[in-house]
């Protein structure tokens, strides 16, 4: 058997396999495989081998045979970074959203001067790459100079992006001339106020996550197997929201792993929030939740659960026996939607705005901060947990009954989704050269495929 294009997705916890055929004519998801993936074994090609074994048993053929093969992975524990802007609302806010939506795990964000206890942790975080931003385009310059000059110090050598004031683009690359730093300059995360502009430094980030990923035992060989870049699964699963948003209009997805929680939301928000929005949203925001993993961080999610709320799904036994990277006893399988219910509350707790009420001298003020989600349409589940567990829709629609007005969470009206051949990441990496085809495939896998993929609703 031949397939045209196989795309693998080396997750934190599992690697899976799908294979796509007849894409340029009637799309088809051809079969999936999946198998552990293997960082603690020292080599993460065991598991793409263990996949790519259970796609062959799967199709029932030893003969398989595929035209290209891609790649998208976590495995390496997602890109370390740190962030340093001048105003926390503005600047350092902009190049977070740049970070975020690249797939970066953030460990460090500062706002204004870096102080020396700031410095310190920068250096015991280690950071893979440093993204340094600050002030609009002709603004403050000399904060940002000395910020560049104290992190010039670090002299590490990784990848550093500059991505603020453009007027001292030039100082900034001679401050590092002299260092080990990797230097990078693109346009101003935020050149005018209330105008943000990330994709320039999600892109650099991404670039630079492809030299990091190879870092993951094994990945290195595998980096030589596929064609193209190795995608941060967290940003292909950004542009299949962002691709499908072109046909179904505003949308939210939310990713359960093992090792975090993502939430991916499309839209532009109402008028309504955004004339009262103290700082700009972009239209395409990710939120990591880095402690809200159902396996590797099931301890956290039992913390905010509180056991005694948890045990109507154990039974009897010790909790530590249910957190298993694959449920499969019933026992498991309650467990593990106990945990999904809590990280998709959470999740969307910390990716939705506020409305808030301030006081000033004329008197009280509404005011909204964060993502407004009021226009989503359609709430999609994807992720080993809510696309493998029996309860995902029920668990996604039990996040939708929040009846505070103040907060800026999706409808309870929004259309429920789930990505049953869990091929969102997978069909983000496609989107680059067969966007149609990643669009049909993800109709299908959400059981919408009345839709007429020829138009473009948005």
């Amino acid at each position: 058997m031949k397939l045209e294009i196989i795309v693998a997705e080396i997750g934190s916890t599992t690697t899976v396999v799908s294979g796509f055929s007849h894409l340029a004519t009637a799309p088809r998801l051809a079969g999936q495989g999946q198998g552990p993936t293997t960082v603690e074994a020292g080599d993460v090609r065991q598991g793409l081998k263990l996949a790519l074994a259970d796609l062959r048993a799967n199709l029932g053929t030893e003969d398989l045979e595929w035209q290209h093969i891609y790649a998208c992975s976590s495995a390496a524990g997602g890109l370390k970074m740190t962030v340093h802007g001048l105003v926390y609302d503005m600047t350092a806010r902009a190049a977070r959203e740049a970070a975020l939506g690249a797939g970066a795990v953030l460990h460090q964000v500062t706002a204004g001067a870096i102080s020396d206890l700031d410095l310190e942790k920068t250096r015991e975080i280690s950071p893979n790459i440093i993204l340094l931003a600050g002030g609009v385009d002709y603004g403050e310059r000399q904060i940002i100079l000395d910020n560049a000059r104290k992190l010039a110090t670090l002299d590490l050598p990784i990848p550093l992006i500059y991505a603020g004031n453009v007027a001292i683009q030039d100082e900034v690359r001679a401050i590092f001339a002299g260092t080990r730093f990797l230097p990078t300059i693109v346009e101003n995360v935020y050149p005018h106020i209330d105008e943000l502009n990330i994709e320039p430094t999600r892109q650099a980030i991404q670039r630079a996550f492809e030299e990091h990923i190879i870092h993951a035992p094994g990945m290195g060989q595998i980096r030589e197997l596929v064609d193209g870049p190795i995608q941060p699964v967290p940003g292909a699963v950004l542009n299949a929201a962002v691709t499908l948003y072109g046909k179904l209009g505003d949308l939210l997805v939310f990713d359960v792993g093992g090792a975090t929680t993502d939430l991916h939301s499309v839209t532009p928000g109402s008028d309504e929030v955004n004339s009262i929005l103290i700082s700009p949203e972009p239209m395409a925001k990710r939120t990591v939740e880095g402690d809200l993993g159902v396996y590797r961080n099931a301890a956290n999610l039992i913390s905010l659960a509180g056991k005694e709320n948890l045990a109507a799904a154990l039974g009897s036994g010790q909790m530590e026996d249910f957190i298993v990277p694959i449920p499969e006893t019933e026992e498991e399988i309650a467990f593990a939607e106990a945990l999904t219910a809590k990280a998709i509350s959470t999740a969307l707790e910390r990716h939705a705005g506020r409305i808030r009420y301030i006081y000033g001298p004329g008197g009280r003020l509404k005011v909204a901060r964060g993502k407004d989600l009021t226009r989503v349409k359609y709430v999609i589940g994807t992720g080993g947990a809510l696309t493998r567990l029996p309860q995902g829709k029920e668990l996604l629609a039990a996040s939708l009954s929040s009846r505070d007005p103040a907060f800026l969470g999706p409808p309870a009206e929004a259309k429920i989704l789930i990505d049953r051949h869990y091929i969102m990441a997978a069909a983000g990496v496609l989107a680059s050269s067969h966007p149609q085809a990643a669009i049909a495939l993800m109709l299908k896998s959400m059981d919408l495929e009345g839709f007429d993929v020829s138009e473009t609703d948005n």
